[in-house]
């Protein structure tokens, strides 16, 4: 053409050059995994609501409606965050949900993070939709667990000196030593970000920032959702159980985090019956949810439809 060389267009670059694809798996592991988690499920679901879940519900219920708005707005933020996250990484539709709640069960009743993996077979099943769905998975979990501590210790910082007076001294330095623990963790993921992560630092710092006001979101609207039932109790209190909370979530090996907080928040309030019972409800609530979910979204009825 005229002497002249028309040099080739250069290969774009993937957005998400770690998200290559996969050659698609043949194994029934996906599945069996997925039935396995199921009754185990089942069976944890209907221990933990006969074993004192159920006698709870028959406790004295808050009238104002306010608080069941607020209360399945909390059980809702940490699914719809997800979703988000992964409708941009992986063009998830909203359909997607199903499998994001199924996960969120499997995380609160059985071990942490069990959810993940059923959510990583789950993908793994749908290579046409998602490549290298481990990449995302892990990435977004890791950033999960760094932004929750971080947000955790400034809880800890704010609620400290309210609630210094309310912990007996033996505690303080257990306290303490998980604080360093946790400090010292997130600082490593920090330092070692460039091996452990693999997506693009754009999608990395905007997953940090769902994840940022997906917490902050779960706390303010927990703590309203008491202050609706109970107006009265002291703030000092509300921040101290909220940061319990938030101190519970970040143990992934402890199953149903919900009974164990409730337990942390008796030893602290003593015979505060009024808060126990609020504690108590909320779990046996958050209980409810996860059975209704289960029924939802689990049944084989569903599984044409959204498995």
């Amino acid at each position: 053409m005229n002497g002249l060389t028309v040099a080739a267009a250069p290969t774009p670059t993937p957005p998400l050059a770690a998200l290559e694809p996969l050659t698609p798996i043949r194994s029934r592991w996906p599945a069996l995994l997925s039935g396995l988690l199921s009754l185990a499920l089942l069976a944890g679901l209907m221990r933990e609501l006969l074993g004192g879940g159920l006698a709870a519900l028959h406790e004295a219920l808050p009238t104002n409606p306010l608080f069941y708005l607020v209360f399945l707005a909390i059980y809702a933020v940490q699914p719809l965050s997800d979703l988000v996250i992964f409708r941009r990484l992986w063009g998830l539709p909203l359909s997607g949900i199903v499998p994001i709640l199924r996960k969120l069960v499997a995380n609160e009743i059985l071990l942490g993070y069990s959810g993940e993996a059923y959510f990583y077979a789950w993908a793994r099943t749908r290579l046409n939709m998602i490549a290298a769905p481990f990449a995302a998975i892990k990435d977004v979990s890791i950033l999960s667990a760094v932004v929750g501590n971080i947000f955790t210790l400034a809880m800890l910082a704010v609620a400290t000196p309210f609630a210094y007076s309310l912990l007996p001294a033996e505690h303080i330095r257990p306290i303490l030593g998980s604080v360093g623990i946790m400090l010292a963790l997130s600082l490593a993921i920090l330092l070692f970000r460039g091996r452990l992560f693999s997506l693009p630092a754009s999608e990395l710092r905007w997953v940090f920032l769902v994840h940022l006001v997906r917490t902050i979101a779960y706390t303010g609207l927990l703590a309203l959702c008491w202050h609706l039932a109970l107006p009265l109790v002291p703030l000092a209190l509300w921040m101290l159980l909220v940061t319990g909370r938030q101190l519970v979530a970040r143990l992934p090996l402890v199953p149903n985090k919900d009974i164990v907080f409730a337990n942390l928040a008796v030893f602290l309030v003593g015979n505060d019956a009024a808060v126990t019972r609020l504690v108590a409800l909320t779990v046996a609530l958050t209980l409810l949810c996860h059975i209704i979910v289960f029924a939802l979204t689990w049944l084989p009825l569903r599984k044409g439809a959204a498995a």
